[in-house]
């Protein structure tokens, strides 16, 4: 056989093929977008006194809906208010009110559905219908029943959205824990002699901390825009003081003067994108498919 033919018999190399990462950046462009625009408004937030040219609850009817101008970037409000100085100063409430509300809720949560898990029987029996009993409700309804009936106020209303938010946070925890609570490693600590409660915080609950990141990170902007439904329909802050959702309610009738209510909306809105793109990227990254891809 020639050389030639013995070239021709030999099968032809399979192409390579090249598996391109997408880089960091291109990746997670919208979370690095989203963690852009809220340390925008966090830093807002904390330097108001600073950026603010009036102060936040400073009446001045003579100068009344005024449009925006280079005195008064954003307007001014029926009562003669700079709107600039009120939305920046609105983040401080918003703000701060979504992570009280979010973290606490998350932490009371995790450990009751991670304890209803991990005791099981009458435990998680009883836990489990309580949680179900909360969740039979609309959140946003049963927050204004409890606001309502406690009264309007920043406090109130946190602690009416506390009651409501923390079954979403014990479900995930329970069904986390119960996938967790069958691995080797907990036979081995069981073996090894360490106590329930050891088990539970030190070795499964560390393991369920990425979901939980999840969906605390999608959750805060979720609980802002809770919050500033609240206030706008008359149960969260007490006026005068500077709220998104009671700002936008100030101006919902003046149509001819749309910056009272566009700023502090837009304010809301952009809180809100930001908290859902940071969200979508923590997912992505701790997904190591993703991560692969």
């Amino acid at each position: 056989m020639s050389d030639a033919s013995a070239v021709s018999s030999v099968p032809a190399a399979a192409p390579a093929v090249v598996i391109r990462r997408k880089g960091f950046a291109r990746r997670y462009a919208l979370a690095v977008a989203g963690a852009g625009i809220l340390v925008f408004w966090m830093l807002a937030a904390v330097l108001a006194p600073l950026i603010t040219p009036y102060p936040p609850d400073a009446v001045d009817l003579p100068n009344r809906l005024l449009p925006i101008s280079t005195e008064h970037w954003f307007g001014t409000d029926a009562l003669g208010r700079d709107v600039f100085t009120r939305v920046i100063f609105g983040a401080r409430i918003s703000l701060v009110v979504g992570f009280a509300v979010v973290m606490i809720a998350a932490t009371i949560g995790t450990i009751l559905g991670a304890c209803a898990a991990f005791a099981g029987r009458w435990v998680e029996e009883a836990l489990m219908r309580l949680t179900d009993l909360v969740l039979a409700f609309p959140p946003i309804i049963l927050a204004m029943a409890i606001a309502a009936a406690m009264g309007i106020g920043v406090v109130n209303t946190a602690i009416a959205m506390l009651i409501v938010w923390w079954p979403k946070f014990a479900r995930l925890s329970r069904s986390l824990v119960l996938v967790e609570r069958s691995r080797d490693y907990v036979d081995a600590a069981r073996a090894s002699g360490f106590g329930p409660a050891y088990i539970l915080f030190r070795q499964i609950l560390p393991n369920t901390l990425g979901p939980m990141m999840v969906l605390i990170t999608l959750d805060l902007g979720y609980a802002i825009l809770a919050f500033a439904g609240l206030s706008f329909l008359g149960l969260g802050v007490v006026p005068p003081t500077a709220e998104w959702g009671a700002m936008v309610a100030e101006g919902r009738e003046l149509v001819e003067q749309w910056w009272v209510a566009t700023f502090p909306g837009f304010a809301i809105l952009t809180v809100v994108m930001g908290f859902n793109f940071l969200g979508d990227g923590v997912r992505d990254w701790l997904d190591p498919y993703a991560r692969s891809s």
